[in-house]
């Protein structure tokens, strides 16, 4: 029986729930690579509650190095709207000061791993998950437009630097196939600790509603289907009509059924929670962000020759390789560049434009 703790927790006071999730939870870290991975979904305050808040990832960091003072990463690949600009989200975020010095952006380094053929062949993952012993994911609670909660399972998304995730939204076609997905990426390498920033939830149309909810707590887990199910009760929701969770069940990664989880704390139902339609018709009929997903998948980098001085940081930096100086200025290959804009990131000169 997997357990799933609920502790009471405001921003101010949350390091007692952290330290609780750890003795509930414990992991192994002494001498261990630690990477650290918040839902750092796009640059924003703090207070709009689209990213995991600074307060939980400050306390997570500060309890990982009383145990671990090896070697700790913060890291995440946000998504459309921060693709390139990592540094830049975790800094208006406050995300990048609550890291303690651990920062690292993950995005700048990926290797190919083999992936679901239905969707692609093979995908970038960071290498830092690649290399990390021991992975702790922060998700936020909040709503999604495509999977209707945004928890354990869909923090790991973010494994994925760049457009790829565009590309496979794509790829996916419909919201059914998204959730098969989801799971999909999970599994590339499933998290060994997940600690859920609810102390201020997000409701409706997420994930970047303006509709917040106080549900004051911290949630806790070893095993991300009985966390997200959990969630998706807290909210009202059957977890058994969640497709990804259903997937993920088959995967034999969980139980989502209440009767196979044991609950540490006091589960309570956030009273009038709005969710988005349950069939995805929040994403998959917004022409205005399908058209935005088009727009993003095919951006990639062009070098400013009247900026550019040849460098070449971008084609030693680049994560694919896909990259390459051709007269002097940097050229991509438009079938391996997987657009996650680290050029852009890392040119001295700032002479990489996305077009």
């Amino acid at each position: 029986m997997k357990k799933v703790l609920i502790h009471p927790a405001t921003y101010e006071n949350v390091r007692e729930a952290v330290n609780r999730a750890f003795a509930v939870f414990p992991l192994e870290l002494r001498d261990r690579r630690v990477l650290i991975k918040p839902n750092v979904l796009r640059a924003s305050e703090a207070a709009e509650g689209i990213v995991t808040h600074p307060a939980v990832l400050r306390a997570v960091v500060e309890k990982v190095k009383t145990l671990s003072p090896a070697s700790v990463v913060v890291g995440d690949n946000p998504g459309l709207f921060s693709y390139g600009a990592n540094e830049e989200a975790f800094r208006t975020t406050g995300l990048l000061e609550a890291a303690g010095g651990c920062y690292e952006n993950i995005g700048n380094d990926a290797s190919p791993v083999p992936f679901n053929p239905e969707f692609a062949a093979e995908v970038s993952v960071s290498r830092a998950v690649l290399e990390a012993d021991v992975l702790i994911s922060l998700p936020k609670f909040k709503t999604h437009g495509l999977t209707v909660v945004s928890g354990a399972i869909k923090n790991s998304y973010g494994l994925l630097p760049g457009a790829q995730k565009a590309r496979l939204h794509k790829a996916a076609g419909t919201p059914e196939r998204f959730h098969r997905l989801v799971v999909d990426v999970f599994r590339l390498r499933v998290p060994d600790l997940f600690i859920v920033d609810a102390v201020v939830g997000m409701e409706g149309n997420g994930p970047a509603s303006p509709d917040l909810r106080e549900v004051g707590v911290l949630l806790a887990s070893d095993n991300a289907v009985a966390l997200d199910a959990v969630i998706a009760g807290m909210m009202g929701l059957d977890p058994a009509r969640l497709g990804f969770l259903r997937h993920a069940k088959e995967a034999g990664l969980g139980e989502y059924d209440r009767t196979a989880i044991e609950i540490l704390g006091e589960f309570r139902t956030v009273p009038d929670f709005r969710l988005p339609p349950l069939g995805g018709e929040a994403v998959m009929q917004n022409e205005g962000l399908q058209a935005l997903l088009q727009q993003r998948l095919h951006l990639r980098p062009r070098a400013t020759p009247d900026a550019c001085t040849g460098c070449g940081t971008c084609v030693e930096q680049c994560p694919v390789s896909a990259l390459a100086l051709e007269g002097g200025l940097p050229v991509a290959d438009p079938n391996a560049c997987i657009a996650c804009f680290c050029c852009q990131e890392l040119c001295p000169e700032k002479a990489i434009a996305l077009v």
